[in-house]
């Protein structure tokens, strides 16, 4: 298969750093994906990690006197851990539940959001000191600054948790990024 090493054995080094970093990124995106339930993404990506995972292995056996390889092998995973983590924050695949405690009127909050195409559900709550207004909106990843956004304009005191959600249905969710401009709610 890389009968082209033996006239130009300094690629293999290379090949390994590069095969290893698409392979941990791939095993990157399939964790995710498994974690958010998606059975039919996670095996197709794992087929592919797995694939280039036994290239790189059986070129690294086969050149086992080689430290040059090792490092290389080794540098790969951890530049693959990287990539991944970019790589997933970029694709921002899945939802997310904001839970914001102010101070501030709660209606207004929800007003803006509403502004922007998010739902959102508002609670009276007892804080530690005084009465709290609790909202709480389920948004897309790629929304997330928006949101943030729009949170520290109301209310740059406002305290809130993000957590990551596994599924969700019914409600109201912006079918498109602030990025796009257009907001269409669905139900």
């Amino acid at each position: 298969m890389f009968d082209f090493l033996e006239t130009s054995p300094w690629l293999l080094p290379f090949i390994i750093f590069f095969g290893r970093i698409c392979d941990v990124t791939l095993g990157t995106l399939r964790i995710i994906f498994v974690s958010k339930g998606e059975r039919y993404k996670a095996p197709i990506v794992g087929f592919f990690e797995v694939f280039i995972w036994v290239v790189v292995i059986s070129q690294v056996f086969a050149n086992a006197n080689d430290l040059i390889t090792y490092l290389a092998y080794a540098g790969g995973y951890a530049t693959g851990n990287y990539v991944g983590i970019l790589v997933e924050n970029r694709i921002a695949f899945g939802y997310q539940l904001f839970r914001v405690y102010t101070n501030k009127n709660g209606n207004e909050l929800i007003k803006l959001l509403n502004q922007s195409g998010f739902g959102s559900t508002f609670v009276r709550g007892e804080g530690a000191r005084s009465e709290v207004h609790i909202v709480e909106t389920v948004i897309s990843r790629k929304s997330q600054k928006a949101v943030t956004g729009i949170i520290a304009a109301f209310d740059p005191e406002a305290f809130y948790l993000v957590e990551d959600i596994r599924t969700k249905k019914k409600g109201i969710f912006a079918s498109a990024t602030p990025a796009a401009g257009v907001f269409g709610i669905r139900k």
